[in-house]
Order: C-alpha cells, then sequence, then structure tokens
C-alpha cells in the first residue's frame, strides 16, 4: 500500500519533536476534517506542536468533533495561518493532491519551505510533494491515516479522540458506507475504531440529524422545484441560485448531501447539483455504477475527484451553465444508459 522507503524516511522524520501544519483543502468535508483531526490527535501524542489550518469555514455539523475548535480559519485568521505555515518543519495535506484545491492557501504553500507530506486518495496527484502517500482505492483518507499509523506501528497512540475524527471521515466520504466501500480494509479499520470506543450510531445522529429548519426547507424546495430530470440522458440536475439560497437563510454545509437524492431515482445514472456562488458557479457530480465523473470534470468542467463523485466549476451564468451541461452530457449518452445488476 505505501511505498517502504518514504515511509521509513518520515518515521525518522517524526522522532524527534518537529513544529507541524495540518492542512485541509478548501471547502473542507468529512473526510478532510476528520483525516485532519486524527493526524492531530495522534502527532500530538507523539510529542509534536501540531497546528491546523482550513482555507474556509467548514460545516457546523463537524464543530462537535473533539479538537475541531482549535482548526484555525485561514480566511478569518490570515496572520496567524500564513505564520504558522511559514514557520513549519512539516506540512501534511490532508485529502488534497494539488495545492490548487486549497484556493487561496496554495500560494502560501507553495512558498513555504517545510517538507510537504501528502495523504490523500483522488487520483492523478502531482509532484508538488517531498512524500506522498497515495491510494486511490481507498474509501477516504481517512481510511489511510489510520492505514498509515499502523504501519509506523502506532496503533497504540490512536486515542478515542483520533478514533472519532477517522471515523467520521470514512462514514461521511462513503456516505453512511453506501459506495466506495467494498474493500475488506476499510470494515477492518471501522471495526478496530468501534473497538477503541467509537459510538457508530452515536456519529451518525451528530452528522446526519442536525439540521436545520431551514436546511431542510432548503433540501425540500431544491427537489420539488428546482430539480430537472433528463430521462433521456439518465440525469437529474438540481440547481440553486444565491436567491434561493438567501431564501432560506443558507449557512455553510446546508447543500451537503442534496447530490445524492436524485440517485434514488431508478434508471438516473448521473446526478449533479449547481450553485450559484459569488462569481462562481460550482458543479457537484455523483454516478452510479460505471460512470466516471472524474472525466466528466477534468475534461469539461475544470475540476476533478473521484469516479463515482467529482466536482466542477463553471464560469457562465446559471442558464448556459445548464445549457452546456445538457450539450455536453449528449456526448456521453451511450455511456450513460446502462442498468446496474448482480
Amino acid at each position: 500500500m505505501f511505498d517502504i522507503i518514504q515511509l521509513q524516511k518520515v518515521k525518522s522524520l517524526l522522532v524527534q519533536p518537529k513544529n507541524i501544519v495540518l492542512v485541509s483543502h478548501k471547502n473542507p468535508d468529512g473526510d478532510t476534517i476528520g483525516a485532519a483531526l486524527g493526524m492531530f490527535h495522534y502527532l500530538k501524542l507523539k510529542g509534536h506542536t501540531v497546528s491546523a489550518v482550513v482555507p474556509n469555514d467548514f460545516p457546523s455539523f463537524y464543530k462537535w468533533l473533539p479538537g475541531s475548535e482549535e482548526m484555525i480559519i485561514f480566511e478569518k485568521e490570515v496572520s496567524k495561518s500564513r505564520n504558522l505555515i511559514q514557520k513549519a518543519d512539516i506540512i501534511f495535506c490532508m485529502d488534497f493532491n494539488s495545492l490548487s484545491r486549497t484556493g487561496t492557501l496554495a500560494d502560501d504553500l507553495a512558498k513555504a519551505s517545510g517538507i510537504k507530506i501528502m495523504i490523500d486518495h483522488h487520483p492523478e496527484p502531482s509532484d508538488e510533494f517531498m512524500y506522498s502517500f497515495s491510494v486511490v482505492e481507498s474509501s477516504s483518507t481517512g481510511e489511510i491515516v489510520f492505514a498509515w499509523i499502523e504501519k509506523l506501528g502506532d496503533v497504540d497512540k490512536i486515542s478515542k479522540n483520533a478514533a472519532l475524527a477517522l471515523y467520521t471521515a470514512i462514514m461521511t466520504d462513503t456516505g453512511s458506507f453506501s459506495y466506495s466501500c467494498n474493500r475488506k480494509e476499510t470494515y477492518d479499520i471501522v471495526g478496530k475504531l468501534i473497538h477503541m470506543g467509537v459510538d457508530a450510531s452515536l456519529v451518525h445522529r451528530l452528522v446526519y440529524d442536525t439540521f436545520t429548519e431551514n436546511r431542510l426547507r432548503l433540501l425540500g424546495f431544491a427537489i420539488s422545484e428546482r430539480m430537472l430530470v433528463w430521462n433521456d440522458l439518465h440525469t437529474a440536475v438540481i440547481y440553486l441560485t444565491k436567491a434561493d439560497l438567501k431564501k432560506y437563510k443558507y449557512q455553510v454545509g446546508d447543500t451537503e448531501g442534496v447530490v445524492n437524492y436524485p440517485l434514488s431515482m431508478e434508471n438516473t445514472n448521473l446526478a449533479v447539483l449547481i450553485t450559484e456562488k459569488d462569481q462562481l458557479i460550482r458543479m457537484s457530480f455523483r454516478s452510479k455504477g460505471n460512470f466516471d465523473v472524474n472525466k466528466l470534470a477534468r475534461n469539461d468542467f475544470n475540476g476533478g475527484g473521484h469516479k463515482n463523485a467529482a466536482g466542477g466549476n463553471s464560469p457562465d451564468s446559471m442558464e448556459k451553465t445548464i445549457d452546456r451541461l445538457r450539450k455536453v452530457l449528449k456526448g456521453y449518452k451511450n455511456d450513460l444508459n446502462y442498468k446496474i445488476t448482480l
């Protein structure tokens, strides 16, 4: 799974106390937050001075995680974040494979003299890192972190707080174990995390059963009033304008998971969520079966991700983006026309 030479070199780096900064990708999700916090607790137990920096704020339903209150939000504390990054001996890059995925943090990271170590599961990693631990087939970066610590012989230094974070990473990046989790290794690790004290049902409730009324109403509105179904392309699209988000008092994380709902429809193999943000149209892609949304996002919408989950952007208006998406998907019509069978 890991390059043994790289693993041994990093193990040697961690023998003596270091100043370490953990960095997440822009628009942090459960995997990047959970993986970073899992490493945060582990490295602190190893005796290192550890900080975690996120480019922008993350959803409130992850803020119950122990240590999340210590995460530094770059957009709110620019000087502090830059100072930590400049002084870091080691920078762990959690759940992203290109510095560009950190948005406004990218330039500071590129200039930093600290050793950059990538831990990630996205395909086609860049060569910006001194050490790379990339396992594309893993369910999540949280799973990789556990396996990485285990390979270092430090499982005894995974505290309950670290276990909670890593379990949350795995659970959220698999949609509560509904996709990207068809490997025995995933469940072996989950079993070990539960043995360490993780209450799986409680974690699920803390993440998924904390909707505000506005978030639930936004979901209902999105499905009822903003869903387009293109049966000829086996595709469903949900689009939300800035006015829609404002109407339902949008908070960070309120649209997380919305893109998955159309995939519950029979004969729908691709779901797309299009949201209008300031000067940007953000696109999230999800697919069933063999349709590769990473390819779609990379080739046509300046993005990327995984085979069944990816993201992209559009410089056009909402209307033009939807029109362009339909035209692009006509080129994938044969690939989208399939039925999932045993």
